[in-house]
């Protein structure tokens, strides 16, 4: 197939976001797999070059349309915003950076959706600019699914020695209890299991966590194992995922970093995100499963304390375009066997 082309979300332009992309896209091995169309601003992209130095030029597509042969010295930038040095102070959130971030990832979605784009990795945003600007989302996750119209997602978190993925995302945790139901638990478990089992190990093995320290203690501690997360665990092994839990989160992760599991169900956000980012704080990279469309995320944020600096890491963002393309190769391979099965 022809390599494929990953819409890459500039991120907030007051962010790290303009100079991983850079750095990412000098990467040789990226140009290798894939295709990349950068979406996002001109003069924040060409700032990002400077401080960072990468000997790569800017091309305008203005239509968001990549010609086939993309010459490895040029980054393709189809422009959704101009904004004033003012609307992208390195640090500094604003309401104008969060609109034009909102139609970069909206136009991101609209080109895999209509098949423009194979798929997209996006750099960080600032939730506080994205709600300055009256899109009320608390992170990407939230707002994919309402542009994809999806009902079931879930966040994963990966890297090559861990996977995690998440129960609730962006909630206060004294309000995590009352959201872990045996309905949410089982939907993720599932969502779980078909996104490892389509694109990463076929019939994955799934470490499902207490929400309470030593699972509750048979309800000293709490019963949200007894009333939801064992109940869900039973339902989805009937439905023939191979799942276990609830399992103490104590001792669970030394068994998973060792590769007795595929990937990890997770009550509530910092309890998947601290032993995935310990061990994977540079190359983690954040998918969304259960779109309609495949999309990587690096696995940080905005660092605005390193923006303007040329100093952030790019390895998140190689490996979350990376993991974006191969994704993408897996899913077309898959489309192609079930066509040629319908033509028999």
């Amino acid at each position: 197939m022809e390599k494929p082309i990953i819409a890459v979300t500039m991120g907030d332009p007051a962010g790290v976001g303009p100079e991983v992309i850079a750095k990412a896209l000098a990467v040789a091995d990226i140009r290798r797999v894939c295709r990349p169309l950068v979406l996002g601003d001109p003069v924040s992209m060409e700032r990002a070059l400077a401080v960072t130095g990468v000997p790569l030029r800017l091309e305008i597509s203005s239509s968001g349309l990549l010609p086939l042969d993309m010459p490895d010295e040029v980054i393709s930038l189809y422009p959704l915003s101009t904004l004033a040095g003012a609307d992208m102070e390195f640090g500094s959130p604003s309401r104008a950076a969060g609109d034009a971030v909102f139609s970069y990832i909206s136009e991101a979605v609209r080109l895999c959706l209509c098949g423009s784009a194979t798929a997209m990795a996006t750099a960080p945003i600032s939730k506080e600019s994205l709600n300055r600007a009256g899109h009320k989302y608390p992170g990407h996750t939230e707002l994919l699914a309402e542009l994809t119209g999806a009902g079931e997602y879930v966040m994963m978190l990966a890297g090559d020695t861990l996977r995690v993925t998440l129960v609730t995302i962006h909630e206060p945790l004294a309000a995590v209890p009352g959201l872990v139901t045996f309905e949410k638990v089982l939907s993720t478990i599932m969502t779980t299991h078909r996104g490892v089992h389509r694109y990463f190990k076929k019939n994955p093995r799934l470490a499902v966590l207490a929400l309470n320290p030593h699972s509750g203690e048979g309800g000293l501690f709490g019963r949200e194992e007894e009333t939801a997360i064992a109940p869900a665990v039973a339902a989805a092994c009937g439905k023939g995922i191979d799942a276990v839990g609830p399992l103490s989160a104590d001792t669970l992760f030394h068994f998973a970093a060792r590769g007795e599991y595929d990937a990890v169900v997770c009550m509530y956000h910092d309890q998947g995100l601290i032993p995935l980012k310990l061990l994977h704080f540079d190359d983690g990279v954040n998918i969304t499963l259960g779109l309609p469309i495949i999309r990587t995320s690096v696995d940080h944020g905005t660092a605005y304390n390193l923006a303007g600096t040329g100093t952030a890491s790019e390895a998140s963002m190689v490996a979350a375009i990376r993991m974006a393309a191969q994704m993408a190769i897996i899913k077309a391979a898959f489309s192609e066997t079930v066509k040629q099965g319908a033509k028999r």
